[in-house]
């Protein structure tokens, strides 16, 4: 669950930062987002729940949401 999360919040980050950075409105690059990170957290779900290596869900769902959150956070920097 913890990973799911993780990997969602990387994934609003992310679409959040670049789809403001490409000139959409705030509030609309917010909200695209918001919806992606909940279709995110489905398939992060979905995913695990047919997955036959739990490990391997254990490492890719923190590590992509770490790398999203990583990449949103550099694409922040450059706007300001």
């Amino acid at each position: 669950m913890l990973g799911g999360y993780a990997f969602a919040w990387g994934t609003v980050a992310a679409v959040t930062s670049l789809l403001f950075a490409a000139g959409m409105a705030f509030h609309d690059a917010e909200f695209l987002g918001a919806v992606a990170g909940l279709l995110a957290y489905l398939a992060a779900f979905l995913c695990t729940v047919a997955t036959r290596r739990l490990a391997m869900a254990w490492l890719v769902l923190p590590g992509a949401g770490a790398l999203m959150t990583a990449a949103a956070s550099f694409v922040q920097s450059l706007l300001t």
